[in-house]
């Protein structure tokens, strides 16, 4: 358990300052907020009243005394039951104007969150599991809600209740208050000693089910490699272990708080049977009223119950700081500085023209390895580029460069003869498309899948896509056409037919850069040819960057870059590098032609 050194801390300042950094969330709604609190600070002063009422009625009711006036009990009685109604009233009106602060605050936390998450570099995702993110949005926040709601009005309840509880003691009988606070930190020591252990046991149970969730998503998410592998059973074994360390923690957290929940019934029980045999002595030797021992007694349970309550609230903001952390850890990343794109202003427009001068590479996550080392070249408006060498030569990481998901270790990319960082983010990307080899598709229909390259876009321009790439002719034989269901992932779709989506996508962004990573790999005979058909016209009048392994495809390519072990070993055309002997171009060439 890595984290235990961290989990043993108890709460402190810093924990507590970092919780009410999301109190900024709650800011717009402070009017209603403060209403809440005022409402809830009256309902608790009733509350004190209570005790002393009922003990001046029992004394309204002394047989001891000669008259017994009825008038005095009505009034007492009439007054106990008018804040009685006074005191549901105000608690109705606390609740309400609380949840209606804590989901609006929540709403736009998780907006917040999802916001900031969807900005984030690549680094960030590259060492995160998206079950687990998934998870801090929605069981970290639900944690949080109750704390929001439940949890600061009743830490706030319970100290006005102590805090005047103990005022009023100290005014009814001061032996009775000193015997009774004898007790207070004996309770006060259980309470310290066993939320230590639910906090620490709080976390690792979200932890567990953050891993439990992340499970269930990736089995799921890749159901289809999970059922042609028969691991179903091995997918089982796996999440019910994960669950059963759940359980298991659940189990130790409720032992805890059961232990302790006990100690604090004998702690909180004891102290009333030692003050109640004390005060039957004192009302024998006439020195204390019934009356008064029964106030006494009342504003002790309370006490007692805000004591034992501050317990629970404290274990609550225990798992809610547990939660907050994980939650400020994402909001701490640093995020890229994206922009909504309306309109690209004429400095930013791209020609088409790329350099990479001495660029080298490392990922952040392998920084000894180097994956690109000194890359140079140089690429023409409208010029059709291949990426060519074998598997893991860096040919994809060319590719994440130029849509600047990283930046180079080393050297400079220009666009238009300029520092790709001089260009806004945004204004870049959106100027640019990408065919992946492996497609993915939204859940939704065809038509959202296409538009994704144009928000927005019209019927007649998403059909006039369709068409260019050479996928209408398939879209039209679906019933529902356009607004066909694609499945998780596009799994209703042939590998074919994802293509030439994926390739309509881009049609519709109309890209300046267009970037094919083997666009054709994993297709039959007759797709291919529709592929790379609806490939040839998207390519035409603007620079294309493909990344090949079958040479076939490359062979029209106005400059072939040979890649080997993250070094630009070979350039040229077909022409030229087929006539270099013992070239690596040639090598492949002959490789994958002579069979």
């Amino acid at each position: 358990m890595e984290d235990s050194t961290q989990q043993k801390k108890p709460l402190h300042v810093a924990a507590l300052k970092r919780t009410f950094r999301l109190y900024k969330y709650v800011k717009p709604y402070w009017p209603a907020f403060s209403l809440g609190l005022f409402f809830l600070f009256i309902s608790s002063l009733a509350n004190l009243a209570f005790p002393k009422l009922l003990g001046e009625l029992v004394d309204a009711a002394n047989t001891h005394k000669v008259l017994t006036d009825p008038h005095e009990i009505n009034r007492i009685g009439l007054l106990l039951a008018g804040i009685l109604v006074a005191q549901g009233v105000f608690g109705y009106l606390r609740i309400i104007l609380f949840v209606n602060v804590t989901e609006r605050s929540l709403a736009s936390l998780r907006q917040h969150i999802y916001n900031h998450l969807i900005k984030l570099p690549m680094r960030f995702f590259l060492s995160r599991r998206v079950g687990e993110l998934g998870s801090r949005i929605s069981s970290d926040i639900s944690l949080l809600q109750e704390t929001f709601t439940t949890t600061v009005a009743e830490f706030i309840r319970q100290i006005i209740i102590i805090i005047g509880g103990l005022v009023l003691l100290l005014h009814t009988s001061i032996q009775l208050t000193l015997l009774m606070l004898t007790t207070l930190p004996v309770i006060m020591i259980i309470a310290y000693f066993f939320g230590r252990f639910v906090r620490r046991y709080s976390k690792l149970a979200q932890k567990q089910v953050a891993e439990a969730n992340t499970i269930v998503e990736e089995t799921l998410q890749g159901i289809l490699n999970v059922k042609a592998f028969a691991n179903e059973f091995f997918e089982m074994k796996r999440y019910s272990t994960k669950i059963r360390e759940v359980a298991t923690t659940g189990m130790k957290t409720g032992r805890f708080r059961g232990a302790f929940t006990a100690s604090m019934i004998l702690g909180v029980f004891g102290a009333m049977i030692a003050v109640i045999w004390r005060g039957a002595l004192l009302i024998a030797a006439g020195k204390m009223d019934p009356g008064m021992l029964l106030s006494f007694v009342l504003y002790s349970s309370f006490i007692g119950g805000s004591v034992a309550g501050l317990a629970e609230v404290y274990a609550s903001i225990q798992k809610s700081i547990g939660a907050t952390e994980h939650l400020l850890e994402i909001l701490d990343e640093p995020a890229e500085p994206v922009e909504e794109i309306t309109a690209i202003a004429p400095g930013n427009h791209l020609s088409g023209q790329i350099s990479f001068d001495n660029v080298s590479f490392r990922y952040p996550t392998r920084d000894d390895q180097e994956v690109l080392s000194d890359i140079s070249f140089d690429i023409a408006p409208d010029q059709q580029i291949a990426l060519v060498g074998p598997s893991g030569a860096g040919k994809s990481t060319i590719v994440s460069l130029l849509l600047r998901l990283y930046s180079p270790s080393e050297g400079m990319i220009r666009f238009n003869g300029k520092d790709a960082a001089s260009f806004p983010l945004s204004a870049l990307r959106s100027q640019m498309a990408i065919v992946p080899q492996d497609v993915f598709l939204f859940g939704g229909t065809i038509r959202e899948n296409i538009a994704y390259g144009k928000p927005g876009a019209t019927t007649a321009e998403v059909e006039a896509a369709a068409r260019k790439a050479n996928a209408w002719e398939f879209i039209e034989r679906f019933p529902d056409g356009l607004d066909t269901i694609v499945g998780e992932r596009g799994i209703q779709l042939s590998g074919g037919q994802r293509q030439r989506i994926a390739i309509a996508r881009a049609v519709l962004k109309n890209p300046r850069i267009l970037i094919l990573d083997e666009a054709t790999s994993a297709l039959d005979s007759e797709s291919e040819r529709l592929v790379q058909d609806a490939l040839e016209k998207l390519m035409e009048g603007r620079t294309s960057i493909v990344i090949a392994h079958r040479l076939s495809t490359v062979r029209q390519s106005d400059k072939i870059i040979v890649l080997d072990k993250g070094r630009l070993v070979e350039e040229g055309t077909h022409q030229e590098l087929i006539l270099v002997e013992g070239g690596l171009y040639r090598n492949l060439s002959e490789m994958q032609f002579s069979h």
